[in-house]
């Protein structure tokens, strides 16, 4: 009898990939999606779509009866935005989905990300036994949050709670191609410190087999767990790939200490008027800082390693870019 997974943030990026390596896996989908959601791109990898909305409770009644695992994976990914627009859905969100789903499904997995250690120093060889800092990023800081108060809900569950931290996710919608792509497209990149730190890159399908592996392993049960793939891939190494299919390259760099205050100042001056800052702390911390966090626990515990190489990624992504971002 298959498995049941109920699948929140089903259709980003990051939640297709994953319905359909849990399709490969044989498992049955239910996935969520806001109401005015398109879900062409799971359709046929899932057994069931049912709509409501994370932040609003009342959407959510029945949704994880009998789930084996309920993934959660909806959340504002943007890398700019307001503390409110970050923790309604991704700290008040969760709260929902835990209070809905426990004593009705058997495991919680929140798929955080890394950057609920505090990004903006550098976490090389950050182990999950580390203590996570806030940075007053609102994305870091409401994963951060959320984190705590899943911990909080490990007994309600028959299996417990697992928490995954991804580092940098690249792939075929992702925003580190297609954001930038566009970027590329209409203007010019920097790098940050020269691009010398390490990308710390994962890419999605990867990600999905340790997110699966994770579900499936009772060693996971309050556990967290560091995803990220072995690549020697600089910053910019990778932006020099990723531009070369838009026939540009990197421009100019800026230092650290002077890209992290220019874009706080930005952020502090243009998000209250709604307009998108030209550069972000969470952008900087992420591409000036070195953000190998350690993944031993995940190799040790759940026999999770990288399975999609460098070069089959970038091509799977040069693929993306031909078809979707250069017509």
């Amino acid at each position: 009898m298959p498995k049941k997974a109920l699948v929140t943030g089903a259709t980003g990026f990051i939640g297709a990939r994953l319905c359909r390596q849990l399709k490969k896996e044989y498992w049955d989908i239910r996935a969520l999606a806001l109401p005015d959601e398109n879900c062409d791109t799971i359709e046929k990898d899932v057994s069931e779509i049912v709509f409501g909305d994370i932040t609003r409770p009342e959407t959510l009644s029945g949704i994880g009866d009998d789930a084996d695992v309920v993934f959660h994976l909806a959340a504002r990914v943007l890398d700019y935005g307001s503390k409110k627009q970050f923790y309604a859905p991704i700290f008040d969100g969760t709260r929902n989905m835990l209070d809905v789903c426990a004593g009705r499904s058997k495991r919680f997995l929140f798929v955080s990300s890394i950057a609920a250690c505090g990004l903006g120093r550098h976490l090389k060889g950050f182990t999950e036994a580390d203590i996570p800092l806030k940075s007053g990023i609102p994305y870091n800081d409401a994963k951060n949050d959320a984190e705590k108060m899943v911990r909080t809900f490990q007994n309600r569950f028959e299996n417990g709670c697992t928490i995954i931290r991804p580092a940098n996710v690249i792939g075929p919608r992702s925003a580190w191609v297609d954001e930038l792509g566009r970027q590329f497209a209409k203007s010019v990149v920097p790098l940050i410190d020269g691009g010398r730190y390490s990308a710390s890159l994962i890419y999605v399908d990867n990600l999905a087999d340790g997110i699966i592996k994770a579900a499936d392993a009772d060693a996971a049960a309050g556990q967290t767990y560091h995803l990220r793939d072995d690549w020697d891939v600089t910053w910019k190494q990778y932006l020099t790939d990723l531009s070369a299919l838009f026939g540009k390259k990197p421009m100019g760099s800026l230092p650290f200490r002077v890209a992290w205050p220019v874009a706080k100042t930005t952020e502090m001056l243009l998000t209250p008027l709604g307009i998108r800052p030209p550069v972000t702390r969470l952008a900087v911390a992420v591409m000036g800082r070195d953000n190998d966090v350690d993944t031993t626990r995940a190799k040790t515990e759940l026999g999770w390693k990288t399975r999609i190489s460098y070069p089959e990624a970038m091509e799977e992504i040069s693929k993306w870019v031909k078809e979707n971002l250069l017509n």
